[in-house]
């Protein structure tokens, strides 16, 4: 039934009688299935928004069903772009969780034993420090913040080949833009070069850093991640940590190898274009979000309100919410 894939009983009901009976209008498709006239145009409705039914065409009146071919591959899109974005939003979930964490144990419970907020940049470098001689198994970054500073690479060189040099296993997700980037993708390289594990993807919720299972580092503000972070040991915060970074590991596409593809015409980083756009971002918010220039993110949206047809950036979100792009 391709109510399994999100059509409406009654919608179901009216596309197969379209494809049994491709020349009957509202009244008989009513008497095929068993509804009414309301109710059969209420689901050529929903048919249309989800570009199920089209324009008759060699001058014929009416609409006439896609095939179930076609319709499935849409209706699976759709699908794939909601579980997509449903994982997101339970991954910014517990960021937030853990945002929060980090801002009540600021201010109230400066040390816990399980939780330590690290207040700056060289806070967070001094623990790095301290935990790299410790870890013996696994060392595993979320990057974001697109192409690495020069200052970043140079004072990471030292930690991450006493970490591989000792054999642990590192990987790193960076944004999906340093492949634009010959000084970091040359870092990323060499990083390869010594034994870790890189790969890239299009959205990164914020920068975390995992030991050994046994401790993460979170940064506290997604947006500017040198004001501090959380050392969290909490073995139910650590858990959720981990799981988010298993979760874009396994999305994300390995440095050899080309980023995975988008839906139909637009790219993956389009499609985060798209929704950024869609949520009342900023070009500038959007474009610190997937690690490039406002100028970018610019030509990214000019390109996508002309693909969609539209004139304004709320008719692109409809139109996309229409095209199965955008989930509800």
């Amino acid at each position: 039934m391709l109510a399994d894939l999100g059509l409406g009983v009654a919608t179901d009901a009216v596309y197969r009688a379209m494809l049994r009976f491709p020349r009957e209008g509202v009244a008989a498709l009513a008497v095929r299935t068993g509804l009414t006239a309301t109710e059969v145009r209420e689901a050529l409705g929903e048919l249309s928004a989800l570009a199920l039914v089209r324009e008759s065409g060699a001058g014929e009146p009416g609409l006439r069903a896609i095939s179930p071919r076609l319709a499935t591959e849409i209706l699976l899109s759709r699908r794939q772009v909601e579980v997509v974005e449903r994982q997101r939003q339970l991954e910014n979930a517990r960021l937030a969780a853990a945002r929060l964490m980090a801002e009540f144990t600021h201010h109230e419970l400066p040390d816990s034993g399980q939780i330590q907020y690290l207040h700056g940049l060289d806070a967070v470098r001094d623990y790095l420090e301290t935990i790299n001689s410790q870890v013996q198994e696994e060392f595993l970054t979320l990057a974001p913040g697109g192409p690495q500073s020069p200052e970043n690479m140079r004072a990471s060189r030292a930690l991450n080949i006493r970490l591989l040099e000792r054999g642990v296993s590192m990987r790193t997700v960076y944004l999906e833009s340093i492949r634009r980037d010959h000084a970091t993708v040359e870092h990323a390289q060499w990083l390869v070069s010594l034994g870790a594990d890189v790969r890239t993807a299009p959205f990164l919720p914020n920068r975390v850093i995992v030991c050994d299972r046994r401790i993460a580092l979170v940064a506290t503000d997604s947006e500017e991640t040198s004001l501090g972070a959380l050392a969290i040991s909490n073995p139910g915060l650590l858990s959720l940590v981990i799981s988010l970074f298993h979760r874009i590991w396994k999305d994300a596409a390995p440095l050899g190898s080309r980023p995975r593809p988008g839906y139909g015409p637009f790219t993956v980083q389009q499609l985060e274009t798209l929704r950024l756009m869609n949520e009342g971002r900023t070009d500038e918010s959007i474009a610190k979000s997937l690690g490039v220039t406002s100028r970018t993110v610019r030509r990214t949206v000019t390109t996508l309100l002309s693909r969609l047809g539209a004139q304004s950036r709320f008719q692109a979100g409809a139109l996309a919410y229409r095209a199965g792009l955008i989930p509800d």
